[in-house]
């Protein structure tokens, strides 16, 4: 390995850990009035100032620190991302879909919040030609309430910026007779229900209490419910035994809370794809999932 690729690899495991350490533990240390008056200040935009707080959050001394200069250089350009709060409160799920905080068993329907100035991952990760993978960081100047399902309060899945831009190339590519693999919100399963190159979704998902929670406060208000079949089982069962029969066009797997989980059972989903050889494939968040792939 030449010594730049031994340096974008440092990098990019460097700025890697940094990130993950800093969203799970301190993810709300970034305050609208620090932002503000850095702005004011030294008279920057919004993302240049974020960007130097959230720097400094991650523990980068881009002053003194040449390697931590070079991190800050090569990734928060490209890393950083001042999301417009319109585009998501336009999303037609979000327009459309309502609930009150609910709970069946270990599962919980309810809308919680992220602060302004709050980091969040917005996409999938992005890799450059020269081997930095770049993940993707957003942020809001305003609270922003999204709907999400938990288990065992913890966040299962959510409507902020990463499910909706992640999932949007699989919505786009949907057609036919779909499949996809995990309920959730059902997010994916009522936009691609509003396509009219989609004639049946088959949703399969192996929790009875969240299939209940689905069809007696969310299934109802979809425009095309009549396209939505149900199935509870697990997934690899069905993929495995029941799906190669149905002659399926379109399959989007999304049964993983995130990369940590979902790489074994995307190369398990990937193993089987051979059984159904007229079926377009697309799994979430399969573009992280390759870059973790390609660089551990």
């Amino acid at each position: 390995m030449k010594n730049k690729d031994k340096d974008i690899e440092k990098y990019n495991n460097e700025i890697l850990n940094r990130l993950s350490i800093f969203l799970n533990d301190i993810p709300k240390s970034i305050k609208k009035n620090d932002v503000e008056d850095i702005e004011i200040q030294f008279n920057l935009s919004k993302k240049e100032a974020f960007s130097i707080l959230l720097g400094a959050c991650l523990g980068l001394d881009i002053a003194d620190n040449k390697f931590d200069r070079e991190i800050y250089n090569l990734y928060f350009s490209n890393m950083i991302h001042f999301e417009d709060i319109k585009k998501y409160h336009d999303d037609l799920y979000y327009k459309n879909i309502r609930f009150n905080d609910i709970s069946n068993g270990k599962w919980t329907l309810k809308f919680e919040t992220i602060d302004a100035y709050e980091p969040f991952v917005c996409d999938d990760m992005v890799e450059m030609d020269d081997g930095r993978v770049i993940p993707q960081i957003g942020f809001f100047d305003c609270e922003y309430r999204f709907p999400a399902v938990l288990e065992n309060d913890r966040e299962w899945m959510t409507l902020l910026p990463n499910e909706t831009n992640s999932q949007k190339e699989a919505i786009d590519e949907a057609f036919g007779n779909v499949v996809t693999y995990g309920m959730g919100l059902g997010y994916f399963a009522y936009m691609v229900s509003q396509k009219e190159n989609v004639k049946q979704v088959t949703v399969v998902e192996r929790d009875e209490s969240v299939v209940d929670l689905f069809k007696k406060h969310i299934l109802p208000q979809f425009d095309n419910k009549d396209k939505i079949k149900i199935i509870v089982c697990d997934a690899f069962e069905y993929a495995e035994k029941i799906a190669p029969q149905q002659k399926f066009d379109f399959m989007f797997a999304d049964i993983w809370h995130d990369v940590d989980d979902g790489i074994d059972l995307y190369k398990r989903f990937k193993n089987l794809e051979y059984l159904n050889a007229n079926t377009k494939y697309m799994y979430w968040l399969e573009k992280t999932m390759k870059c973790y792939l390609k660089n551990i």
